[in-house]
């Protein structure tokens, strides 16, 4: 036990700096901007504006350990089991969909109440979903660059995927999984022809679903002309817009944001982007782009470094996360400053949401654990020299 706990102690100090310190950058700055965007609207709700403050430091705990287990645990284990964690993706959101298991918001069936934790299993389901690909990609290397055959599987097992996340409804997760998915499959050495085939099929079929869905289609008119129906489809668009704008080049001061004061809602949540360019300003959202810049080329590096020493799986798991948690920033930063169409996705780090939190630092302890292997490796070569 003395020598395991020693072990573990001495693979803790070797960890990547670089990636810690911008971990650890992104969840100070995020927990600051959640906070100060969440204190009225909890105040009011629960009485207590500390509440979300204090249910962030209870998911950053589970979060912590999430991505210890995740450092400690060799990578080898995550490949060996890539198929299991699919299966329980798909388990998952079937259960999601049962009445009286399922917790519905907002008229979305996303969670599953676990006590003092809600848990969003389409959060869960895209590190399943990495590990799956990253395992199939490996073990079937030569089919999935010379067969269709080897391309249509994995796609047949995504389209799956997506509907039950469609059912929740969850097009935001939706999105950025597939994404991630076609990233990884390319990578992996599909063909560009068999490639672009299938993400224009994509492409026309999320036209459908926003032209089919009335209540996408109104997201869409709010999101080209925000201004025509101010107090309405566009409120929430038009009220981030003048967060960004009071914000100028320095903010108004931590803590001093009007928009939070129930003008914008899901403040704390979806726009918690907004309520800290009001604050900080434009200089203060250049470091967060940033601080997310950084990590992502820092996971990036360590996939590309891995993957030359001959580790594929390992590599392909860190291209995973990074366009994972890219796409998700992504997405809710262009939400906020109008770029893309209002959906319901989480800025990695900053918004509130325990699922979320728990599953991008799990991605980063498993990023450092390959970067480690990837050192030890190194090492092994030396003194075979």
């Amino acid at each position: 036990m003395a020598t395991t706990l020693q072990n573990r102690w001495q693979e803790l100090q070797q960890a990547d700096r670089y990636l810690q310190l911008l971990l650890i950058a992104l969840l100070i700055v995020g927990f600051l901007a959640m906070v100060s965007a969440s204190v009225d609207f909890a105040d009011k709700r629960y009485g207590d504006s500390l509440f979300f403050a204090k249910r962030y430091l209870l998911h950053f705990c589970l979060a912590s350990i999430a991505g210890l287990i995740m450092y400690s645990t060799p990578v080898s284990f995550w490949q060996r089991t890539s198929w299991l964690w699919l299966l329980l993706g798909f388990l998952s959101l079937a259960l999601v969909l049962v009445p009286g298991i399922g917790r519905e918001v907002n008229g979305s069936r996303r969670w599953l109440n676990l006590g003092p934790l809600n848990l969003q299993v389409s959060e869960f389901v895209k590190l399943s979903v990495i590990f799956y690909l990253g395992g199939y990609l490996v073990r079937r290397s030569d089919e999935v660059r010379q067969r269709w055959s080897g391309f249509i599987k994995p796609i047949v097992l995504l389209f799956m995927l997506t509907l039950l996340l469609m059912m929740e409804p969850d097009f935001g997760a939706t999105v950025v999984t597939a994404g991630t998915a076609f990233v990884m499959l390319f990578l992996g050495g599909v063909k560009l022809g068999q490639f672009l085939f299938v993400v224009l099929g994509c492409l026309a079929a999320a036209v459908a679903l926003v032209v089919f869905e009335p209540y996408r289609m109104k997201r869409w008119a709010a999101f080209t002309d925000p201004w025509a129906d101010q107090f309405n489809s566009g409120y929430q668009l038009t009220q981030s817009l003048i967060a960004f704008g009071r914000g100028e080049m320095t903010g108004v001061g931590f803590g001093n944001s009007v928009q939070k004061l129930f003008y914008l809602p899901e403040s704390h949540t979806d726009f918690v982007f907004a309520i800290f360019a009001e604050e900080f300003g434009f200089i203060g959202t250049l470091v967060v782009l940033g601080l997310f810049v950084a990590l992502i080329g820092r996971v990036l590096k360590i996939g590309r470094s891995a993957e030359c020493k001959g580790m594929q799986f390992h590599g392909l798991i860190c291209y995973g996360v990074a366009v994972m948690i890219a796409g998700q920033a992504f997405i809710n930063m262009g939400v906020n400053i109008g770029l893309l169409p209002t959906k319901g996705l989480t800025l990695p780090f900053f918004s509130y949401g325990g699922s979320s939190l728990i599953v991008c630092v799990a991605m980063i302890g498993l990023v450092g654990r390959v970067a480690l292997e990837s050192q030890q490796a190194d090492k092994e070569v030396s003194h075979g020299h």
